[in-house]
């Protein structure tokens, strides 16, 4: 993965607060991280913290994928 452009400070929101900001399950927010069509920021290495430009991009994915119905390929692509 290419390393983050978003700093510490603009990733503000938890994955559980992230989710429900974009409606989605938390495990589906992992799922689109191991497909590599976003990086939120890790605390300790373990921690996400996503930004306003992730939940951006977040909506985004939802409209390809539920409303166009595109593939996660296609997504990537």
């Amino acid at each position: 993965m290419k390393e983050s452009l978003i700093s510490e400070q603009d990733a503000v929101f938890i994955i559980s607060v992230a989710a429900r900001l974009v409606e989605m399950h938390p495990s589906t927010l992992r799922k689109y991280e191991r497909c590599g069509l976003l990086e939120p920021c890790r605390i300790s290495g373990r921690l996400r913290l996503y930004s306003e430009e992730d939940i951006a991009r977040l909506r985004q994915i939802k409209v390809l994928v539920e409303d166009r119905g595109i593939n996660l390929a296609g997504v990537e692509l």
